[in-house]
């Protein structure tokens, strides 16, 4: 009987789930109330005597005030105010009051009474360096000096002009709470990611350019940001348009998955190792050596929309089929678990099977043998594990049956009998008879007969079998036990078996290995290959079960999850640490293909080589050589690596932590040679200055320090600190002279911040908007704001990079796509080319030192994509191979 729960547990739980949301609702809710104090107590501080205000002529400009932006009357100070609905024009002068800097640009006038308006700052949250205008985007104006008249205007005040600063403030409070009403609203109506809004929406990304071309203004989450136009953009039309000429190639992925799937590595016809990661099935061609040098290469078939969990290959050698796990799509559309049957010559999918038949996911799969591959076997991942046959040619279901509620973690035809199937996984062999039904769909049947264990103990997990020569079958289990298994009368003695009844017993057992057995592989010569799992041995096995011979793999490389036989006495074996490595029992393994075993967030490229740097949860720092294709050198951190940036000279790296330390280590010798502490909380970024004087690094603790560093960056001491951020630091960027920071943060403020002057805050962010970065990573500025999709809830982008040559911008979202848009990308809903392959949120991408290649990081996949950039300003021939065929997508971006 299944598990069912109480009849109180569905309403229960989904209460519970109901309050759990209404309190994440006023968690963010609080979150806005705050902001909005904020911003009220700064109003306050800005309030100034009355009497400043009787006099209401041209300002005298004085050593502190603002200058006036080119272009600009000098009479009065220019404000930028966003009215809404409202279309007449309004004229209006205010003196600049207060401090200089205290607002993002110069002040804005006094509105009218039909929508709050005020100085907008450039990034949402609620700092006191800046401030925000909450209500629905309208047009930017200019304001001019009024015309002189007795005749009072349009919506003005009649009120004195010392109540004109309280009205003013009180119009402020009103938007806030205006702002504080229209997040909620957002925050009530999304569980998780916010759906793609109407357009006005609080959840929406808008932009709206003013007619005088100062500034551009989007909302994230209802939150407003404001950008400042370039001097040198006359015209928002005669920025780039379309996607760029250059794109991407898949040239090389690194790692494979072997930490949590089975049935993931086997050889092909043409010698071919074929294995997978994330969505993309690799076919490997081994090389010279280790890593592929001297003629080896990879192939991708990139015809998945989600994570790959399980492969088969025909008896011809040829053709594969692949299985994947059931996804949702951008807009939370289940994507349904397939299985794809494609040719690995050619990369061309011949057959889709079972869309819309499978649960969660494909398990398990398997050709059958002994009529050249006419069918194939599913096990999907639902709570029946439902066992299916179809017809290969014409893609249909011939049988299906629930099998277990066990889990089932392998499936096989017998290579005699097609009629004969064999599933095992926890605590159970299960021997299946399947009789076709004249191939006429859905008319076949699938009996079962339980294997019996007799005076065996039952094992916890049997993770693998293999078919003898002779008809056995061989088991390896959790015991470490191998047991052989053959066909019998049933003991009539037996309880409830009957007599004359066939059935499936051991025959023979064999302790084989302390700890789990993972693999099972027979070789051409009748031996057979067994791999374990805590002691990390290969043992060959000949008749009978007799060890002839083994080899211990290293612990770094974790334990035996697959074997297949390569030519000759060669052998390839997959590892639970998601190394390939390749050799023999005689002189031992060398790893071909490495990677992470958790989730990757820190990368760095070298400054003049083609490597790059990447680092984790599995608390693994690693260096790769992008030319080579092989990991250079790996190092145990000890603790969750988050960020890392190589020093202009390449002679040593800083690497983050997730608990506040940083690290700075020799390359050369991968000795520590700076051990620092900054705050208790996580670090995410770190950043040398392009002259290498500075390190600047952001913290979670909503701090930016930086630090002067010696000439072979060794030696690094306390400069000062950037304080000023609301919220935790998420991306910053060095200008090209070292002298200034442009960083941003997790309420999507843009902060700019003078190092070179004592680490102050720039509260005039319009005197900025003509600086030049040395990089640029920041995820919100005027230069990258058409990154952004409709929709978007501040957080679908992690990353972005800008090519060295500043003509491309790669973007790194949370819906495991790599885009490529033109730079400067300044226009809203901007199109891009857009690349799948990763099974997760992007979660970093880097152009290398001379653009020639792309690395972008795969989130929970652990996988690493490098691609190769073509086109203009690109390197390097396409493959003759060609991936996806193009397809607009309704984002008006080509995804390749």
């Amino acid at each position: 009987m299944d598990g069912a729960g109480g009849p109180g547990e569905g309403p229960a739980q989904e209460a519970l789930q109901s309050l759990s949301r209404r309190l994440q609702v006023q968690e963010k809710e609080m979150e806005l109330v705050k902001a909005a104090l904020a911003e009220a107590l700064r109003l306050l501080r800005l309030q100034v005597p009355p009497t400043s205000l009787q006099d209401l002529g041209t300002p005298t400009p004085t050593r502190d005030s603002p200058a006036a932006p080119p272009g600009l009357p000098p009479t009065c100070s220019p404000s930028l105010v966003s009215r809404g609905t409202q279309t007449e024009t309004e004229v209006e002068m205010e003196p600049s009051l207060g401090p200089p800097g205290l607002s993002n640009g110069p002040p804005a006038p006094r509105g009218g009474s039909e929508e709050p308006s005020g100085t907008q700052s450039e990034g949402g949250g609620s700092s006191s360096s800046g401030t925000g205008s909450p209500g629905p985007p309208g047009i930017l104006r200019l304001v001019q000096p009024p015309q002189r008249t007795d005749t009072p205007r349009r919506n003005s005040s009649s009120s004195s002009p010392s109540e004109r600063p309280r009205q003013k403030l009180s119009r402020k409070a009103a938007s806030s709470a205006n702002l504080l009403l229209r997040s909620g609203s957002t925050e009530s109506s999304r569980g998780g990611k916010d759906p793609l809004s109407s357009p006005g929406g609080p959840g929406s990304r808008r932009s709206n350019y003013n007619l005088e071309g100062i500034s551009v203004k989007m909302f994230l989450r209802g939150r407003p940001i404001t950008m400042y136009i370039p001097s040198g953009i006359r015209s928002l039309e005669e920025l780039p348009s379309g996607p760029p000429p250059e794109t991407l190639s898949l040239d090389w992925v690194y790692g494979y998955r072997g930490r949590d799937s089975r049935s993931n590595l086997f050889v092909l016809r043409s010698g071919e190792v074929v294995y997978f990661i994330a969505c993309v099935v690799v076919l490997y061609r081994p090389g010279g050596g280790p890593g592929g040098p001297g003629g080896g290469g990879q192939r991708h078939y990139r015809g998945h929309t989600d994570c790959v969990r399980c492969l088969a290959v025909h008896p011809d050698g040829v053709r594969v089929a692949s299985g994947q796990t059931a996804g949702v799509d951008k807009d939370g559309k289940p994507l349904q678990p397939v299985v794809h049957v494609w040719d690995s010559e050619t990369l061309l999918k011949l057959q889709e099977i079972g869309l819309g038949a499978f649960e969660r996911g494909v398990g398990a799969l398997a050709f059958s043998v002994a009529d050249q591959g006419a069918f194939l076997c599913v096990v999907d991942d639902s709570n029946e594990h439902m066992l299916s046959v179809w017809d290969c040619s014409r893609g249909t279901k011939l049988a299906e049956i629930k099998s277990t509620n066990d889990s089932v973690l392998a499936v096989g035809f017998s290579p005699r009998d097609s009629s004969c199937i064999v599933t095992s996984g926890k605590s159970h062999v299960h021997f299946w008879t399947w009789s076709g039904g004249a191939g006429l769909p859905g008319s076949g049947t699938l009996t079962r007969k339980q294997g019996v264990f007799g005076k065996y103990k039952k094992p916890k997990f049997i993770p693998c079998f293999v078919f003898l020569l002779d008809g056995d079958i061989l088991t390896g289990d959790s015991e470490g036990n191998i047991l052989t298994w053959g066909r019998s009368l049933s003991d009539s003695r037996t309880p409830g078996r009957g007599g004359a009844k066939e059935t499936y017993g051991i025959v023979a057992q064999a302790h084989a290995h302390e700890g789990s057995i993972f693999a099972l592989c027979l070789r051409r010569d009748g031996t057979v290959l067994s791999g374990g799992g805590r002691d990390r041995r290969l043992v060959q096995w000949g008749p009978g079960l007799v060890a002839l011979q083994e080899a211990e793999i290293p612990e770094h490389f974790g334990a035996v999850r697959a074997i297949a036989e390569g030519p000759g006495s060669e052998l390839l074996v997959g590892t639970t640490k998601n190394a390939l490595l390749r050799g023999d029992l005689a002189q031992g393994f060398s790893p071909v293909i490495q990677g992470h075993t958790d989730e990757l967030w820190g990368l760095c490229t070298h400054p003049f080589q083609n490597r790059f740097l990447t680092c984790g949860h599995d608390r693994q720092l690693c260096l790769w050589d992008g030319e080579g294709h092989a990991l250079a050198w790996s190092i145990d951190l000890k603790e969750t690596g988050l960020c890392a940036d190589f020093h202009p000279s390449g002679a040593v790296v800083a690497v983050g932590l997730n608990t506040g330390r940083w690290l700075v280590l020799d390359t050369e010798t991968r000795e520590i040679v700076s051990d620092i502490t900054d705050g208790n909380e996580q670090l995410s970024v770190v950043r040398y200055s392009p002259d290498g004087l500075y390190l600047a690094i952001g913290s979670h603790d909503n701090m930016i320090y930086i630090y002067s560093v010696s000439s072979d960056g060794a030696k690094s001491s306390r400069f000062g600190r950037c304080v000023g951020h609301s919220s935790f630091i998420t991306h910053l960027d060095w200008s090209k002279d070292g002298n200034f920071i442009m960083s941003n943060s997790g309420d999507y403020e843009i902060l700019y911040w003078d190092v070179a002057g004592g680490c102050k805050l720039l509260r005039n962010r319009y005197e900025s908007r003509d600086r030049e970065w040395a990089t640029y990573t920041c995820v919100l500025g005027f230069h990258v704001y058409g990154v952004w999709p409709d929709g978007s809830d501040g957080t679908d982008i992690n990353s972005l990079c800008r090519s060295h040559n500043e003509r491309v911008v790669a973007v790194a979202d949370d819906f495991c796509k790599v885009h490529l848009f033109q730079y400067p990308c300044a226009r809203a809903k901007a199109p891009s080319l857009v690349y799948g392959g990763h099974g997760s949120h992007v979660t970093s991408v880097r152009f290398t030192h001379d653009d020639s290649h792309l690395v972008s990081l795969g989130g929970k996949d652990a996988s690493i994509f490098q691609w190769r950039v073509l086109g203009a300003g690109g390197a390097g021939p396409a493959p003759a191979t060609p991936s996806r065929t193009p397809s607009l997508s309704p984002a008006s971006s080509l995804d390749v």
